[in-house]
């Protein structure tokens, strides 16, 4: 159940390289000279496939379990040629691994399958070759190319491994190429260094897996700063920041920003001890910002920048970060569809100081202890229990979403209990309701828990019965309790469809949205109930949210498992670990009914056949319970 209505997709940006030197604005001391700066690393280091290169330096670097004859050896996958392989033996637990020669970083890991691919199978590091860590686990492979971002999971070694586990056909493990991306970090320095490279980085909120913060650390950038890759972008949001381990307190004296055409107008460079509490060293002066608030260009016109800031005196600290304050416009005027988020290639930090050692910190473990009820509703009092739901009033608590058709009021004739369930139950009258500065034709019924219960983790199911019908939306979902924050909103929030109909009595769906998965691009699945089951007979449906991943079940069937380590190495960034809501509701019509009925008339999704049985009456969701269980 989309909240949101999702901006357009980011048009890519081309346009002429622009470099501007910055120095200290009038609210800090003179600049001083300052020392002198190496040259920068080659731009196009950030794209090195350090597999193919340790094969081309020594072919012995990459070996194998086996293989099925010599033409397919491990070094067809590593050698740079996507028309040659390596095929493994017919076993499910073949495997192949690169030497890369040094410990680096392990920014992402490419897998080009050929047709005898893998449907599980594990990737892992090893500082010695002995001991392996996974990093990323496929359970439900399908094949072709997958790239493995390790963003934010600390991925340091020597050794990296595929490692099968089933195969997908009765042939072995084939693979056209196995490339591995990454680079030494920086280490501890007496003279002066880039001391950020490979090292970890940091962002409140990011587009998706491929424009993660690690990019900004990864040592490269395209020469034109006009292409989309290799970089860091925030989501449309101005309250943006991006951020820079360097593993011990340094001494620093410039800092380097290579953006993307869709740059800071204002910024600041800040400084931490504690990764917490921050002193700003930098903002562009007044006259500066202004001349980029003036560099208004269309996105194909637009152009990447170079800022180099030579701090007014050297400063000391662990963590750098540029904070974000305000937007780049591409047009003049400027509606907010104009405006896109921050995106930056490289984020250089030079001084002296810093440690190799700095790593991303561990990522949460799932809850031990058993499971306790901390929410439950039968429906069987007189009325709704208020101290419990939230009515929402569309005008009100939300405004119009998805191009649905229904306004949500309070009133007995939408949602009430009765009989021991909830009922929630649409209601036609052409032109009767006004809402939100809106004229509406049908009503129905919304509830959530919104500040009667937030919760983190749990174990949340209900039993319901549906009403089926084209354009029927009856949902039972969470939503992140920050949605209404303007710095954060949809999909930030994080969405958790437990259960979605639109009518067909055969199947509903579940999916979640955030950042880099949402609206149509969910991570989602189709369920169809076994032994012909319908829609319109009592389900129970559940979803367990843990730190590590969510489990959606139909009657106790599994029938959507997302990983945490999946969804952040192949989509984007996990959002849910803080609180969210439940909700309740029963929409008509609008953007998911419509994509799949292709109904336009006389409603958006919501054929006449389906009004008229609105207007006859008895269109309704029922819930008989819902039930929250929580572990400590």
């Amino acid at each position: 159940m989309l909240s949101r209505t999702p901006r357009t997709a980011r048009t890519l940006l081309t346009a002429l390289t622009t470099a501007v030197v910055l120095s200290a604005g009038p609210a800090f001391a003179a600049p001083q000279a300052p020392a002198p700066q190496p040259a920068a690393p080659a731009a196009a280091a950030w794209d090195d496939d350090r597999a193919a290169t340790a094969y081309a330096s020594d072919p012995s670097a990459v070996t194998a379990s086996g293989s099925e004859n010599p033409d397919v050896g491990p070094g067809r996958a590593t050698d740079g040629n996507g028309s040659t392989r390596w095929s493994s033996d017919f076993t499910d637990n073949a495997w192949i691994r690169v030497d890369l020669g040094a410990t680096l970083r392990i920014g992402r890991v490419t897998l080009d399958w050929e047709a005898a691919y893998g449907k599980r199978y594990v990737l892992e590091v090893s500082r010695n070759g002995t001991d392996w860590t996974p990093f990323y686990t496929e359970t439900a492979g399908t094949g072709g190319s997958v790239t493995a971002h390790t963003y934010p999971q600390e991925v340091t070694g020597r050794y990296v491994r595929m490692r099968g586990v089933e195969r997908a056909t009765p042939w072995g493990y084939s693979l056209y190429s196995f490339k591995v991306h990454g680079g030494e970090p920086t280490p501890a320095s007496t003279t002066r260094a880039n001391l950020a490279l490979n090292h970890p980085a940091y962002t409140n909120l990011y587009q998706h897996a491929g424009n993660s913060p690690a990019f900004v650390t990864d040592g490269g950038w395209p020469t034109d700063l006009k292409a989309d890759r290799t970089r860091w972008s925030s989501d449309w949001n101005a309250d943006r920041w991006v951020s820079v381990d360097l593993g011990a307190r340094s001494t620093i004296d410039t800092i380097d920003l290579y953006w993307e055409a869709a740059y800071a107008v204002d910024y600041e460079l800040q400084i931490s001890d504690d990764n917490r509490t921050w002193r700003t060293v930098h903002c562009p002066s007044a006259s500066e910002a202004a001349a980029r608030r003036a560099d208004v260009k269309p996105p194909a016109e637009a152009t990447g920048r170079h800022d180099t800031v030579r701090l007014a005196q050297p400063a000391t600290g662990r963590y750098v970060r540029m904070l974000g304050k305000e937007r780049r416009s591409f047009y003049n005027p400027a509606p907010a569809t104009a405006q896109f988020g921050y995106s930056l290639y490289e984020f250089q930090v030079w001084g002296t100081g810093g440690s190799a050692t700095a790593a991303y910190p561990a990522l949460p473990a799932d809850q031990s202890g058993t499971y306790r009820t901390t929410f439950f509703d039968d429906f069987t009092t007189p009325s709704l229990d208020r101290s419990t739901w939230r009515v929402v009033r569309t005008g009100t608590e939300m405004g119009p979403v998805n191009g649905e058709s229904q306004a949500y009021v309070d009133s007995t004739d939408n949602i009430r209990t009765e009989n021991g369930n909830l009922v929630l139950e649409a209601k036609h009258c052409k032109g009767c309701t006004r809402a939100g500065g809106g004229t509406y034709d049908f009503t129905s019924g919304r509830i959530d828990t919104n500040t009667r219960f937030d919760f983190t983790y749990g174990r949340v199911s209900a039993r319901m019965k549906l009403p089926v019908g084209d354009g029927f939306w009856p949902a039972f979902w969470l939503l992140g309790s920050n949605v209404d924050d303007p710095t954060v909103s949809w999909p930030a929030s994080g969405e958790t469809d437990i259960m979605e109909n639109i009518g067909y009595g055969d199947w509903t769906s579940t999916g979640l949205h955030g950042p880099g998965y949402s609206a149509e691009g969910n991570i989602g699945e189709r369920q169809t109930y076994p032994g012909g089951g319908r829609a319109d007979q009592w389900h129970t449906y559940a979803v367990e949210w843990t730190p590590t991943g969510m489990r959606f079940h139909v009657d106790d069937r599994l029938v959507q498992e997302t990983t945490r380590n999946k969804l952040e190495s192949t989509r984007g960034q996990w959002v849910f670990d803080h609180t969210q809501y439940v909700i309740l509701n029963l929409a008509l019509g609008g953007a998911y009914p419509a994509g799949w009925n292709k109904v336009t008339t006389p409603y958006w999704g919501l054929p006449r056949s389906s009004v008229d049985r609105i207007a006859a009456g008895g269109v309704r969701a029922e819930v008989d319970w819902v039930r929250v269980e929580q572990k400590g």
